[in-house]
C-alpha cells in the first residue's frame, strides 16, 4: 500500500499521527473487503475466463468483432 489513506477530521488525523510516532500504529490497516476488491481485480479476467464456456466465450468474441467493425466502417 503505497499512499495509506488519511483520516480527513482533524482530530482523527491528529490523533492517527501521534499513534504513528508513539509506535501504536504503523500503518492504516486495509480492511478485509478493500483486500478482496484489490485481489478481485487482480485475477478478475483470468477467473472470468475460466468460468465461461466455450459457446458463451465465442458469443462474446462475435459480439465484440462485430462492434468493432461497425465503429470502423462509421469513422471512414
Amino acid at each position: 500500500m503505497a499512499n495509506p489513506k488519511r483520516p480527513r477530521d482533524t482530530n482523527q488525523l491528529a490523533k492517527y499521527i501521534v499513534d504513528l510516532t508513539t509506535g501504536d500504529k504503523t500503518e492504516l490497516e486495509m480492511s478485509p473487503k478493500a483486500k478482496a476488491g484489490q485481489l478481485g481485480g487482480l485475477k478478475g479476467g483470468k477467473a472470468r475466463a475460466a468460468t465461461l464456456t466455450p459457446k458463451r466465450r465465442k458469443e462474446i468474441a462475435t459480439k465484440a468483432a462485430a462492434a468493432r467493425w461497425a465503429n470502423k466502417s462509421n469513422n471512414e
